[in-house]
């Protein structure tokens, strides 16, 4: 028999014939017909050049080569067996390296509870945390610079896997003995100060303000600020407030206000690409930073 003449399933009925020795209990084994496996004995002895067994009193007896291919025959198809299923994830001793992207926002609210249950439960994978911006998340997955990246709806290509990681609502913060406290209305938010938060740095009007103008209102935004971490403790020390992502600022020590107006929420999503998608140790990572994102703000 030459290699590419070479049927498994013939491998599987000699298998269970070796080991039956008889074609009716090889045939119930592998859920086949009598005559089907009648018929794949037929076609071993033709490929093998050789009777296989022979016929006794009580089944059939195998030949001298027959009882010789009965080991080799179960390590390849134990083998195969191996090579086709995945072999098993165990964290605790998998070691590799996972690359997030996310904004500064979205590491103080989804980072660290991540992290906490990760050196617990997998101490030896690695985790780099990257800085990202809209319009190359996408390019920047592909080319498996990041291998999850923490995004908003908009940030979307159709290459990408996502799963919901949390909705997120606004609030607006202020410090804790700020004299707006004791008069929080639209007209008392309007005449604030205002800080701002801008990816790009220097801009002074987001969603708020779009809000706002829909009311036929404004407001006055003093500072813009492309980071999110340093904002919480500027607000501390300033009469400025700020309309923020709730979990940025839960824990921080700030007065937290409803916002007087409606300002849309969003969700965060989870990305990935789909080269990763079918990697256990991967899957694991996601599945994890997914359960990590679930305790209450």
């Amino acid at each position: 028999m030459q290699l590419h003449q070479l049927d498994l399933n013939l491998l599987k009925a000699l298998d269970a014939l070796l080991d039956e020795q008889n074609v009716s209990r090889a045939a119930e084994r592998l859920s086949v017909t009598q005559s089907a496996m009648s018929g794949m004995l037929a076609r071993l002895r033709e490929s093998l050049n050789e009777p296989l067994f022979v016929r006794a009193q009580y089944g059939m007896l195998p030949t001298e080569r027959a009882l010789g291919l009965q080991a080799p025959v179960k390590q390849i198809l134990s083998q195969i067996e191996s090579l086709l299923q995945p072999p098993e994830f165990i964290p605790a001793q998998a070691e590799f390296t996972v690359k997030i992207g996310a904004t500064d926002y979205a590491f103080r609210a989804v980072i660290v509870p991540f992290l906490q249950q990760l050196n617990q439960l997998a101490p030896k994978i690695k985790v780099a945390l990257l800085p990202i911006q809209s319009g190359n998340v996408a390019n920047r997955l592909h080319k498996g610079e990041l291998d999850l990246a923490l995004i908003t709806q908009g940030e979307t290509a159709p290459d990408f896997r996502v799963k919901p990681l949390y909705d997120e609502h606004y609030v607006c913060a202020m410090r804790a003995d700020h004299p707006l406290l004791a008069n929080w209305s639209l007209e008392s938010f309007c005449q604030a100060r205002h800080a701002l938060i801008s990816y790009q740095g220097g801009q002074f009007a987001g969603v708020v303000d779009e809000m706002l103008a829909g009311l036929g209102k404004s407001r006055q935004v003093d500072l813009s600020v492309s980071s999110f971490l340093i904002l919480p403790e500027i607000l501390k020390t300033t009469d400025l407030i700020a309309t923020v992502p709730s979990r940025l600022v839960q824990g921080e020590g700030l007065a937290l206000r409803r916002p007087p107006l409606e300002v849309k929420g969003f969700t965060k999503l989870l990305a990935w690409h789909e080269r990763t998608h079918h990697s256990q140790g991967h899957k694991w990572v996601r599945d994890l930073l997914v359960r990590s994102c679930q305790s209450p703000f």
